[in-house]
């Protein structure tokens, strides 16, 4: 199998900046809008995810014992669906948001938790447990699979799209954010909320690209 490392073109002990800054590079480079393939889009991803899962360098096992390692523990995921919020008079802004959704008996689609392993990103993770969470692009170039943080943060290396004003306002996307605290409280699926609409882009042409997922 081939190093992660030697994808991103980094030193097999570079520190997480490193490793964080190689990946944006090599990731658009690597994006089909900008003349790279998707099979080579999902090699640098691929690449990426294993080195901060934790995946060590090939070096004599006292080092590895003795040096720094990226694995974190996997992380508690509750959700809440944007498409409820009007149903029961909810702001997003809520500081009892969740409180009001755990009380509320919604559906599992509308509300929940699940936990998020390392290496996934808050997309796949919710893929991988059954949840169909809205995408397009999965590149960080729109913002069809944005979900707004109530709780704990994602490591987003790419990000063509959000303006700082957004991320501000926590907004983050889901497609390549991967969990970097122990819990997370998201509300998915907020595309449609007010300045994101025009930043979205039409999903069937990735969806039938990534069906063999």
């Amino acid at each position: 199998m081939e190093s992660p490392f030697d994808v991103l073109c980094i030193d097999r002990d570079a520190d997480d900046e490193t490793v964080e800054r190689a990946y944006r590079e090599r990731v658009k480079e690597a994006h089909p809008d900008q003349g790279g393939s998707v099979e080579e889009f999902r090699r640098v991803r691929a690449a990426y995810e294993r080195i901060i899962a934790g995946e060590e360098p090939e070096e004599p096992a006292a080092v590895a014992e003795t040096g720094p390692t990226r694995r974190r523990a996997r992380t508690e995921v509750t959700y809440l669906n944007y498409d409820v919020l009007a149903d029961h008079g909810w702001a997003v802004d809520d500081d009892t948001l969740f409180e009001k959704a755990a009380a509320a008996d919604l559906d599992t689609e509308d509300y929940g938790r699940f936990y998020a392993e390392p290496g996934e990103s808050l997309l796949e993770a919710a893929e991988n447990r059954g949840f169909a969470w809205p995408f397009a692009c999965r590149g960080g170039a729109c913002v069809n699979c944005a979900i707004l943080l109530h709780e704990g943060e994602l490591s987003m290396p790419v990000n063509h799209v959000l303006p700082t004003e957004m991320m501000e306002r926590n907004i983050r996307l889901s497609c390549n954010g991967m969990p970097i605290t122990d819990e997370l409280k998201v509300v998915y699926n907020v595309k449609h909320m007010a300045d994101l609409e025009e930043l979205l882009l039409p999903p069937k042409p990735f969806e039938a690209a990534y069906a063999g997922d």
